[in-house]
């Protein structure tokens, strides 16, 4: 497909079938609502151009074997513009998604709100808005596919709403759209890989796996499961650490398996949410997502070894509480020194981050895993274990503070550390003692 693809385009792109949804009827007076002068003339004009009669087409649809409502938008009709039929359209495609639990893909492809109907147009993206909270509440998930160009309230609602955002190469992508931008503004900052790279997109998706990918996705996040996310097997040391100090050593070598191990030995295939949606991202300190393990889906949420930085907090709460609401079970990797403590991390958030993330582990009603694989280090850890439900491999620690920061603070001198660590007690073996884990070992949930 070259160019700028149309909505019937798109849909064949990424469906196996399609069924047109039934519209809903409004009478407009000549030139609409505002009594615009020409207005007919540019309806007919588009509906000549692109062989439909408004700037949505909506209907069921299976992608990769997965039924689902798609609502692709016409951008040769008036600019893929809002206006109130369109909202009729988008309305009644998101309460059909509702009666008959299914997920909704808005593939958008707009400049905003029409003109020509002034602000009822605009009011248009409340009542969007509202739809796709009501979808949300119904726990089904919204996957948003952002072609070129997607701007102004389309983005803003239908866009970034969404659970998931998988956008096109090159496609423009910003709530300013070209004809209204600062003259002096740079381009590179309006497109799907700047959103990603912000944090506001998941992904940049090429034409040729759209299909591929969003089956994925869709499979995925309809795989409801009351069962709690199986303990992974360690894969590092089997045997126990004979000391505080020996038990921090090994969580610190360079030749400890890490998250990504961890999360491929576990998932058969697995697809990534990435950014906290306030701009921020975190890919050397979390990896968040959602894979396949045992035939089932479960959401995963892994510190890499690295300082957390604020980003990543709020990326791992935005991917709990969608697991939340969707039903799914999450697996949660532990290995951090700690928070990322600098100037800029506070400047971030980083307190509040942490404090939502203890808040919403403390309050979710999908089962949690957790399994500490390294380090444990203060608060920052312990903010992304389950409370409970907490497992330890045998070559990790868990300590209310690294022992060196702990013989500081208790002016000790350097060669005191490794008596410290003992002191701490942050063996797995030790924690099991105190209740703080279920087992050193792997257990069933």
């Amino acid at each position: 497909m070259t160019g700028r693809a149309s909505a019937r385009e798109v849909i064949a792109l990424v469906t196996d079938a399609f069924t047109e949804l039934p519209y809903p009827a409004r009478n407009f007076r000549r030139d609409g609502p505002l009594a615009w002068p020409g207005y007919d003339l540019s309806r007919a004009r588009g509906a000549e151009r692109t062989g439909e009669s408004e700037s949505v087409v909506c209907g069921t649809a299976e992608v990769e074997g997965t039924r689902a409502v798609l609502i692709a938008f016409e951008f040769g009709f008036l600019g893929g513009s809002l206006g109130e039929r369109t909202g009729d359209r988008l309305a009644a495609a998101y309460a059909h998604a509702r009666e008959h639990r299914l997920p909704v893909v808005p593939l958008v492809a707009t400049g905003g709100s029409r003109m020509q109907e002034g602000m009822l147009a605009l009011t248009q993206l409340q009542r969007v808005a509202r739809e796709s909270a009501l979808t949300r509440q119904a726990g089904l998930a919204q996957i948003a596919v952002l072609r070129d160009p997607t701007t102004g309230g389309g983005w803003a609602t239908l866009g970034a709403g969404a659970d998931v955002v998988l956008a096109l190469p090159g496609a423009q992508v910003g709530f300013a759209g070209s004809r209204v931008r600062p003259a002096d503004a740079d381009p590179a900052a309006y497109t799907a890989e700047a959103q990603v790279a912000a944090g506001a997109a998941d992904a940049v998706v090429p034409e040729g796996e759209l299909r591929e990918t969003l089956g994925r996705w869709l499979r995925l996040l309809t795989g409801a499961s009351g069962e709690p996310a199986p303990v992974p097997e360690p894969l590092g040391a089997r045997d126990l650490p004979a000391s505080g100090w020996d038990a921090v050593r090994r969580a610190r070598s360079p030749r400890r398996p890490r998250a990504p191990k961890y999360l491929d030995a576990y998932f058969t295939h697995r697809v990534a949410v990435r950014g906290d949606r306030c701009g921020g991202t975190d890919p050397d300190g979390m990896l968040c997502g959602f894979g396949e393990h045992g035939g089932r889906t479960v959401a995963y949420a892994a510190q890499t070894g690295a300082a957390t930085r604020p980003a990543g907090y709020r990326t791992a709460t935005r991917l709990i509480r969608l697991a939340d609401r969707l039903g799914i079970p999450v697996l949660t990797l532990v290995d951090t020194p700690g928070a990322a403590n600098d100037a800029e991390a506070e400047r971030q958030g980083v307190g509040a981050a942490i404090a939502e993330l203890f808040g919403v582990l403390a309050t979710v009603r999908t089962p949690v895993t957790t399994l500490v694989i390294g380090e444990g280090g203060s608060g920052g850890a312990l903010a992304l274990a389950a409370p409970g439900r907490t497992w330890a491999a045998p070559d990790s620690y868990f300590s209310v503070i690294a022992p060196e920061m702990a013989a500081a603070i208790l002016k000790r001198p350097p060669a005191e550390v490794a008596e410290t660590a003992g002191q701490l007690r942050i063996r797995p073996q030790d924690l099991a003692e105190l209740g703080v884990i279920r087992s050193p070992e792997r257990g069933t949930p």
